[in-house]
């Protein structure tokens, strides 16, 4: 199995990406500027992972853009349109995690049927999770480093930073618990795929014309 695969190795992968992000970011307007910056890994799981882990980079910082007062309508407008483009690269990315499972599993002939039982997350959506998290802890943890906040805020801060990163360990614990699980063929794995109608022209009338 990829040691890539285990969750202890995602998480310092994902906080590798966050860092590079934040090192890049003057450089970053649109997702396509972030991911020609933050060049993707030739391994397919990594290529997979990295992309994910920048496409959530790119909406994190979107989302803050688009509670700016400070912005002009237009510009909301486009930093909105921005954010939707980017979530459905971001499902997308994660249905595709979740086939590049699949295939390993069957590459590795691990034999499994209809009467095994299901996850109610799946890989892909643990891994998008854990991503998220790594932004999470890297951002409050910049927030007990401010020399222009106060003792109470840094304080607030140190316990959230705490609680996230619980979070984040016993995220870790399910994801390679449910690896195991696949692994050992005691659970069955199946893409949900989103198919959001809002982002589809067939199905949106809004989107015509």
């Amino acid at each position: 199995m990829n040691e890539q695969l285990k969750a202890e190795n995602l998480i310092s992968f994902f906080g590798k990406i966050v860092e590079l992000w934040h090192k890049n970011e003057k450089s970053i307007r649109f997702l396509e500027d972030a991911l020609g910056v933050l060049d993707s890994g030739k391994d397919n799981f990594e290529t997979l992972a990295r992309e994910l882990s920048i496409i959530n980079s790119y909406l994190w910082h979107e989302e803050d853009k688009a509670r700016s007062a400070r912005l002009s309508d237009s510009r909301i407008a486009e930093v909105k349109h921005n954010i939707d483009s980017a979530n459905q690269k971001r499902n997308n990315k994660i249905e595709e995690l979740d086939r590049y499972m699949i295939d390993l599993l069957a590459d590795l002939k691990i034999k499994t049927s209809k009467k095994k039982r299901l996850n109610s997350e799946t890989p892909g959506s643990i891994i998008d999770r854990l991503s998220i998290l790594a932004l999470k802890i890297y951002h409050m943890k910049e927030q007990t480093l401010r020399k222009d906040a106060s003792a109470e805020h840094k304080n607030k801060c140190k316990i959230r930073l705490s609680v996230l990163c619980e979070q984040q360990k016993d995220l870790s614990t399910c994801f390679d618990e449910l690896m195991n699980d696949l692994i050992r063929g005691q659970k069955r794995l199946k893409i949900y795929y989103q198919f959001k109608m809002y982002n589809d022209p067939s199905t949106n009338p809004w989107m015509k014309g």
